[in-house]
């Protein structure tokens, strides 16, 4: 993060000058305004802080990271074991002891503490010693929060040990799902039979009054509809099976099965049923449940936080209950022979996550991870903190050294900006403006984008992709027209070029350099930025993927669309390929996914499914009788909010989506 020298001012010219500081930019959040300051917090408030540890050599080690995660390097694959990582980068004891000795001689108690970071607890006056600033409160909309009236500071004995600090400042911001079920998206329950074809409806006026759907593109022609985009529309695709998903993206075709490979899962919580749901669902649909300790948890249930409805974690546990199943299931289905750990995190905060990530990477328990959350950097409560940011690409980058890879989803919002907030179905009303997501931007992930793909025929074979972009209209009560005509922006795909990361070093020879200078605010920046998503795969709400789960209800299945599927599909392939390297982990994936943009390893994703007149490609989603009343949904595809799917690599899809040359090109 970023750091300054700076000397406080003295009293009087006759004593000696205070020592140099350090300033911890970005601990005093653009809210704590002026207008709002209600006072000082009283002086014995307590407060505990999380004060992150940079470690013995920074920037060696995201140059290490670089190295071994490159293949043009001589360090290329030569991954290290946490032990290692840690005698090498890791915090030293010197450095520990000296930044506890400076807590405690500012009144300070160390409360908790990891590899990665010292939890400090006292009175805000202890507080505000530590720190070189005075905590004050400040009325945000109506809540009374608190704040450092400056950026903090730090004696520069112990400045090079910090990497950051947190905690000074209330409303930290937290982390959202990115999976929607289709039952939400038409006000509608799921079932065990949602998804699955059924027999087509007798020939008679107006729609079918049972859920239909096609088993493959264009397979079931609609009749008795209003007019959509096209003269002709087809019922929508039924939710896909794994099986299906294997076949498309050319799994089937490898034989590859994810065999000797691990894949972590990490999400908020965790739901109580996970392990029999996923057997469950596995065997319903033809494939093998896990095998005994295939798959293992990581949990302490009795450590969550934010667990009621309303409490800013996205209803609790049971609000990520379908997560956890989505991603579970994803991962076995692509990858039936890897191992699945889930490790839950305490709550939906970037503390309680980051150290669920950091558990992976500490006891080196996955050599691939997937993450279906993401969050916004600019809020109107706030910005993400250099302290946050910065400790995440510790982890990320201690990860790439010891051959892990982590992949996040790119969200759902379209450019995440205020006009695709207003009618988009999973996108955060409290954005500012254009703007890609965190942690899925940053330089040292996989962001992992969203497609809408169709299978052509009864086979099951690939079809096409377009971006994961839809408009939504509604059949109106009459049944003779759709509301809005045409429809409004209901999901879509992140991405976008990002205005708080410079361009990383794999991304120059492949990003159209007008992309990578121009911000989705439309300002031109002199640097090139980087630009997500990096692969995408199949995520659209209406080409959704079947899910099973309980968690303490009776056992249904429905689908569910978001890039919360694409994430754990794209983790899936990335074990198989591990199985084609003969077990060698491929770890930060990223430089090798760009240098085979452009080849056969990628399907190249292109909005060019239209009809005459560049009419949408469109499709009617019926979903029966529900709750008394007719619930039918047009739908046009390819329509992603401020982003597209074009020719090469784009905003929408990345470098596109991995096909059977891609597994092949790892034996």
């Amino acid at each position: 993060m970023a750091a300054g020298t700076v000397a406080l001012a003295s009293p009087s010219q006759a004593e000696a000058p205070a020592p140099a500081v350090h300033t911890l930019a970005g601990t005093h959040p653009d809210w704590a305004v002026a207008s709002a300051d209600k006072g000082v917090t009283p002086a014995h408030d307590q407060v505990t802080a999380r004060v992150y540890l940079a470690g013995q050599n920074p920037a060696g080690l995201a140059a290490y990271a670089k190295a071994v995660s490159s293949p043009s390097s001589g360090q290329y694959d030569r991954f290290l074991t946490p032990t290692q990582e840690q005698q090498r980068f890791g915090a030293t004891a010197q450095q520990v002891a000296a930044v506890r000795a400076w807590a405690a001689g500012a009144g300070l108690t160390v409360v908790g503490s990891d590899l990665h970071y010292l939890d400090v607890h006292g009175t805000a006056t202890a507080v505000d010693r530590a720190f070189g600033t005075r905590l004050h409160e400040y009325d945000v909309h109506g809540k009374l929060l608190q704040a450092p009236a400056t950026d903090a500071v730090l004696p520069v004995s112990v400045a090079s040990a910090i990497l950051g600090v947190t905690g000074l400042s209330d409303n930290a911001p937290t982390m959202r799902s990115q999976a929607e079920p289709v039952g939400n998206a038409v006000q509608g329950a799921v079932s065990e039979t949602a998804g699955k074809p059924k027999p087509a409806p007798k020939p008679k006026p107006g729609l079918p009054t049972v859920s239909t759907c096609s088993a493959y593109w264009g397979q079931k022609k609609v009749s008795g509809a209003p007019k959509g985009y096209t003269a002709t529309t087809t019922f929508d695709q039924c939710s896909y099976t794994p099986a299906q998903l294997r076949k498309a993206y050319g799994v089937t075709a490898s034989g590859l099965t994810g065999k000797g490979a691990t894949v972590a899962i990490v999400d908020a919580y965790g739901s109580s049923t996970m392990l029999a749901d996923a057997d469950r669902f596995a065997v319903n649909h033809g494939d093998k449940a896990f095998r005994k300790g295939q798959y293992t948890e990581v949990l302490t249930p009795k450590l969550w936080t934010q667990t009621g409805a309303n409490d800013g974690c996205g209803g609790g546990p049971a609000g990520w209950a379908g997560e956890e199943s989505l991603d579970v299931e994803m991962v076995h289905g692509l990858a039936p022979d890897a191992n699945v750990v889930y490790v839950g995190a305490n709550s939906c905060s970037d503390q309680d996550l980051m150290a669920a990530l950091s558990t992976i990477v500490d006891k080196h328990l996955a050599d691939v991870v997937s993450s279906s959350w993401s969050g916004l950097m600019h809020t109107t409560s706030g910005d993400e903190s250099p302290a946050t940011i910065a400790a995440y690409e510790q982890i990320f980058q201690q990860g790439a050294t010891e051959g892990i890879g982590f992949d996040f989803s790119a969200g759902d919002c379209g450019d995440q900006s205020k006009a695709a907030a207003a009618t988009g179905s999973n996108c955060d009303n409290t954005t500012t403006e254009a703007q890609t997501g965190f942690p899925s931007s940053d330089n040292w992930v996989t962001d992992v984008g969203g497609s809408a793909l169709g299978i052509k025929d009864a086979s099951g074979s690939y079809g096409f992709e377009t971006d994961m972009g839809t408009l939504r209209s509604a059949l109106s009560t009459d049944g003779k027209s759709w509301n809005p005509y045409p429809g409004t922006f209901y999901f879509g795909g992140g991405g976008g070029t990002s205005q708080d990361f410079a361009q990383p070093w794999y991304q120059g020879p492949v990003v159209p350099s007008k992309l990578a200078h121009t911000l989705m605010t439309g300002a031109v920046s002199k640097t090139a930025q980087r630009v997500t998503p990096d692969v995408a795969m199949n995520g659209d709400l209406y080409t959704s993927v079947l899910v099973g789960m309980s968690d303490g209800t009776p056992y249904s299945e429905g689908g569910y669309g978001g890039t919360s599927v694409s994430s754990p599909e794209f983790s899936g392939i990335q074990a198989d390929a591990i199985q084609a390297r003969h077990g060698r982990a491929i770890g930060f994936a990223n430089p090798s996914i760009y240098e085979r943009a452009g080849s056969a390893d990628f399907h190249d994703v292109v909005n060019n499914t239209l009809g005459k007149g560049q009419q949408p490609l469109n499709s009617v989603a019926d979903f029966g009788v529900v709750s008394g009343s007719l619930r039918v949904r047009l739908v046009a595809f390819g329509r992603d909010f401020g982003l597209a799917a074009t020719k090469g690599y784009d905003d929408a899809t990345g470098v596109g989506s991995p096909d059977a040359a891609y597994l092949e090109s790892f034996r």
